[in-house]
């Protein structure tokens, strides 16, 4: 019999994590949202958030900067049986070469399941189409990042692609932590009024505009909201806290939420992600651990085909 939440607790350290998932009876954890870079890439990523204070306002030093076999090793310890490991581009002729890398990356690193990533180009729609018929089953689009419309016409067809494909879509389009021109849900809601049927995973839970996202996931079927920095003390810092009543408004919502955690690139524990939701679970007796193995584990690996 496995224990309910409140029996289980919350882990407070990386090294309980797999102890608290065998007492709540998961097999393991699915993550959404991981970051693994070609190395001169994370490189450049990782310079990015040491000057953190100039870009952010605050400091974000890299909890889990290791090397890339140390931290594929830190994930099997932790319990995660599969990870989407995410690329983006921020200019153009990147996305391509970005999906083969990360689609070799996936061929050899089992857990990893094989992503992709578009940017507004010409022939967009054709660098789509051409990882999904390399395996690709999970995409990440970076608004901010990219500094782009996620309307531009040229990513029209890929868009269309990916929609037509069922994958899911991992979309960075919040101010946080950082807005750009084009960030917003005002601005992506525009994307999925042209494509209803998008698999569209709203990073971040679109932080800090966690209603409008909900909003979204409860008009369109197929949107979700990943957990990645949501109610860790962290972004309740320096973000945005979310509302007081969040657990009480994901009830009617299990299936529409899944774990993302943005490992490695992260300012504190993996296990602190995992007790901001734990927390929502013992928050509302509608949640519990049927939410929990839904968020942890089924919801993800149904976006992901992870059997």
């Amino acid at each position: 019999m496995t224990a309910p939440v409140r029996d289980a607790g919350r882990p407070e350290s990386d090294a309980e994590v797999a102890g608290w998932l065998r007492q709540l009876g998961l097999p393991g954890l699915v993550d959404l949202h991981t970051h693994f870079l070609p190395e001169r890439v994370l490189r450049k990523v990782w310079a990015f958030f040491d000057d953190a204070r100039t870009h952010y306002g605050v400091d974000w030093p890299i909890r889990y900067r290791h090397d890339e076999p140390t931290r594929i090793g830190l994930l099997a310890d932790l319990g995660v049986r599969a990870f989407a490991p995410l690329v983006y581009p921020h200019k153009p002729g990147m996305a391509e070469w970005l999906n083969q890398w990360v689609l070799d990356f996936a061929e050899r690193t089992p857990p990893a399941v094989p992503t992709g990533t578009v940017y507004p180009e010409p022939g967009a729609q054709r660098i789509a189409e051409s990882a999904l018929a390399a395996g690709a089953r999970c995409f990440k689009v970076h608004v901010p990042v990219g500094a782009f419309d996620p309307r531009d016409p040229l990513l029209d067809g890929a868009w269309a692609a990916l929609a037509e494909a069922g994958v899911p879509v991992v979309v960075h389009c919040g101010h946080a932590p950082r807005s750009s021109e084009h960030s917003g849900l005002a601005v992506f809601s525009q994307v999925l009024e042209r494509h209803p049927n998008l698999v569209a995973v709203l990073a971040h839970a679109a932080m800090p505009e966690y209603e409008g996202a909900l909003e979204l996931v409860r008009r369109y079927p197929r949107v979700h909201v990943d957990t990645t920095m949501v109610g860790v003390g962290f972004t309740e810092r320096n973000i945005g806290a979310l509302p007081a009543d969040w657990p009480a408004r994901l009830a009617d919502l299990g299936d529409r939420v899944v774990l993302g955690t943005d490992f490695p690139n992260i300012p504190y524990s993996y296990a602190e992600q995992l007790a901001a939701i734990a927390g929502w679970a013992e928050a509302d007796e509608r949640l519990g651990a049927e939410f929990l193995r839904a968020v942890l584990h089924d919801n993800p690996a149904r976006l992901l085909g992870v059997s």
